[in-house]
């Protein structure tokens, strides 16, 4: 087993090395704190006088924030400091000392100089906590699907055809000709869930929406799984099943990060499937009666979504909605023409939608009309439409976006500071 600050419990009472940098440091008479970092962790590194060299003692006014160290000391507990256990001090080996003054101190700084300087802030304790949660997120989405005899089928970046219209797209020189950054793999996951009855797709996206709410970024991450024999109802039942299990496992792994988070679990602790499902038509109505001036027929915005939300304690799922307000793949209501087999799934706490899926249309000659119908080119539409001819089924699937549901889990206002490097319509840098 490695030894790391999080592996701490394992080495009670031994003398182990820890190899990490300088977070903090603080002295009290004979005795001076180091505060050590090692990415998965912080922990107390005590000197004191007497029990070191008289040279390892003097050391603590040479160090600065971010000198890179290793830490030589035994493992004791300590319930007062960090993590329960502390480590007392017997050699420091200085492996790089910082000259220049680190630029993320303890005052205040603008979100603007945090962002340049993303490459150094994703070193502080509250960065690190969500882009941790972030990864257990990732793992419990894998170990989801999985569990359930899904299949990894990636779907390509470089696409010839656009999933939901051209407006919102990354046009790129493709050699002699035009393609496109996928704003969703969805349409190649339908075509791989023919192949293998049920797949996730999961990697990043594009969208060149022109919009600075704290909502949006234009590189993402997104889950997609496809399922062939599946109908809207069971589609929604995996979804609720999917975040359920996710928050779950947050809950079971990532104490301590919520704890630096300063994260409200008790609110985390009720999203237990069934979660609520109403109509678009329930919906408006609910926005109606609460005085929202909504026009029917129109996609839901961010009030919309949060009044909606907080008529509920879990994740709402609005499913059957106006034709119109969905792509055109998306299969209609057979007891209603106007309506689209769609669902969308708002989050609680005013964290807007995390997931959109739905039945996709699964005849050739409707999918055909339909493809006509919104001008769309034919020619990188061929593919998607052999689908229909060759062993077609009834199939359904959703997408969640990583980071709304890390924004949500973890409490974090911006969705700017959920993934790692973010990509924005002002920042292309670090």
């Amino acid at each position: 087993m490695d030894k790391t600050i999080s592996n701490l419990s394992h080495f009670e009472g031994q003398e182990i090395t820890l190899k990490g940098w300088v977070y903090n440091k603080r002295a009290i008479g004979k005795i001076w704190f180091l505060i050590l970092r090692d990415g998965t962790g912080l922990v107390q590194c005590v000197v004191v006088k007497g029990e070191v060299d008289e040279a390892l003692f003097d050391l603590e006014a040479d160090l600065n924030q971010e000198d890179a160290v290793m830490v030589t000391g035994s493992i004791r507990k300590e319930p007062r400091s960090i993590g329960g256990y502390e480590l007392g001090v017997s050699k420091i080996e200085v492996v790089q000392h910082v000259t220049e003054e680190y630029p993320i101190g303890p005052k205040e700084h603008g979100p603007d100089f945090l962002m340049s300087n993303r490459h150094l802030w994703l070193r502080s304790k509250r960065q690190n906590a969500i882009i941790r949660v972030r990864h257990r997120i990732v793992k419990a989405i894998r170990d989801f699907f999985d569990m359930n005899e899904f299949t990894l089928v990636d779907s390509p970046m470089f696409t010839a055809n656009a999933v939901e219209g051209t407006t919102d797209l990354f046009e790129v020189d493709y050699f002699d000709r035009s393609a496109y950054l996928t704003q969703s793999g969805q349409l190649y996951g339908e075509a791989s869930a023919m192949a293998f009855g049920k797949i996730y797709v999961f990697g990043p996206v594009f969208r060149a929406e022109k919009s600075k709410t704290r909502r949006h970024l234009t590189e993402f991450w997104m889950v997609e799984p496809e399922m062939a024999y599946c109908d809207l109802e069971q589609d929604m039942d995996y979804a609720e099943k999917f975040v359920a299990y996710i928050v779950q496992q947050c809950l079971e792994h990532c104490q301590a990060e919520f704890k630096i988070l300063e994260r409200d679990t008790g609110k985390l602790e009720s999203i237990i499937p069934p979660f609520p499902r109403i109509t678009y038509d329930e919906a408006v109505k609910i926005l109606h009666d609460n005085g929202l001036d909504f026009s029917y027929g129109s996609d839901f915005g961010a009030p919309d979504e949060t009044l909606l939300a907080e008529q509920f304690d879990k994740p709402v799922m609005i499913h059957r909605w106006p034709a119109d307000t969905k792509p055109f793949y998306m299969k209609r209501d057979e007891q209603n023409d106007d309506l689209a087999l769609g669902v969308d799934m708002i989050a609680p706490e005013g964290y807007g939608e995390i997931i959109g899926g739905g039945q996709r249309e699964d005849d050739h000659d409707i999918l055909l009309k339909r493809i006509r119908h919104h001008d769309l080119p034919l020619e990188p539409f061929k593919w998607y439409l052999d689908l229909r001819k060759y062993g077609s089924v009834p199939h359904a699937g959703f997408g969640l976006g990583l980071e709304r549901t890390v924004a949500w889990i973890t409490g974090t206002k911006h969705i700017r500071e959920t993934i790692p490097y973010p990509r924005t319509l002002s920042r292309l840098e670090p």
